[in-house]
């Protein structure tokens, strides 16, 4: 008699139990088909949601949204100068001021501190002192191999774009292969320098007194080819500029031909930033404002 009442007490429970269950659940679909959640929706805030859970942020929200920065667009509202001004200064730690060495740098090198391409880097100045300045900035890079070379490397953004411009057309390396065209060191970009010009000539560019240099070599430190943001192709026809110009590669350095910098931006946003078109004996360069 025992057995058998332990027996029913034990099926009761499992009844119990189940009948729990089973409320639950219905609880659980009434929740889900009340609110329109499908398994589909679950799964994209899951991920979000879970990061939100295992990191110390004060709060989370929007989950469901796409996180990734949206593109800095400055206020129209602003002229050419006051637009690209706003724009530099969210990736250039200090603005030169007028009439300074720096400024004449970056108004002729400084298109492409409207970069918005997150995967590239930018340095925090216009100039470096030395080569181990240099080569402490180069060692933060990330870094892509120029499809079809040797030796020659980009930050890894503008090495994809130049690849996939480079798949729509032949556009070969000013040299024909060398790393010289592409990301150089310090010393290489000092010994350009020492090929076109001297130190009176230098003391003659920070003096404000001497500016034509610029579109033929770029002082020490101040290359765009340092930042591995620069590259010198031999570029004869429309098809080749049109590839580059879809794929964020803009000429911008004025009677620089060779020289091809990596804005990543698509043509029709580039007076967004400030940034002025001037055409210079057929070649159409996008110029800073300054």
């Amino acid at each position: 008699m025992k057995a058998i009442a332990n027996k029913k007490y034990f099926n009761k429970k499992i009844v119990k139990i189940a009948t729990f269950i089973t409320i639950v659940i219905s609880m659980i679909f009434v929740l889900v088909a009340s609110h329109e959640i499908s398994h589909h929706s679950l799964g994209k805030t899951a991920q979000p949601l879970n990061a939100c859970l295992t990191t110390d942020l004060v709060s989370c929200t929007d989950t469901s949204k796409d996180l990734s920065p949206q593109p800095f667009i400055p206020d129209q509202k602003l002229n050419e100068q006051q637009r690209f001004l706003a724009a530099i200064a969210k990736n250039l730690s200090t603005i030169p001021q007028p009439n300074t060495y720096e400024y004449t740098l970056l108004r002729t090198y400084g298109s492409v501190f409207v970069n918005q391409d997150i995967g590239i880097k930018l340095p925090p100045k216009e100039i470096f002192a030395n080569e181990k300045e240099t080569q402490d900035f180069q060692n933060t890079l990330t870094m892509g191999h120029v499809d079809g070379t040797k030796d020659c490397y980009l930050q890894k953004s503008a090495a994809d774009a130049l690849n996939k411009a480079r798949k729509l057309e032949n556009i070969p390396l000013k040299s024909g292969y060398g790393s010289g065209d592409c990301t150089r060191t310090f010393n290489t970009n000092l010994r350009f320098w020492h090929k076109y010009a001297n130190n009176q000539t230098l003391a003659r560019v920070q003096q404000g007194k001497e500016t034509k240099i610029l579109g033929v070599v770029a002082p020490p430190g101040t290359s765009q080819h340092l930042w591995g943001l620069a590259i010198d192709l031999r570029v004869s026809s429309q098809q080749q500029r049109k590839a580059l110009n879809e794929n964020g590669w803009f000429q911008t350095v004025e009677n620089d031909v060779p020289h091809w910098t990596y804005i990543g931006l698509s043509e029709d946003k580039l007076p967004l930033f400030g940034l002025k078109n001037k055409l210079v004996r057929g070649i159409s360069y996008w110029l800073t404002p300054l």
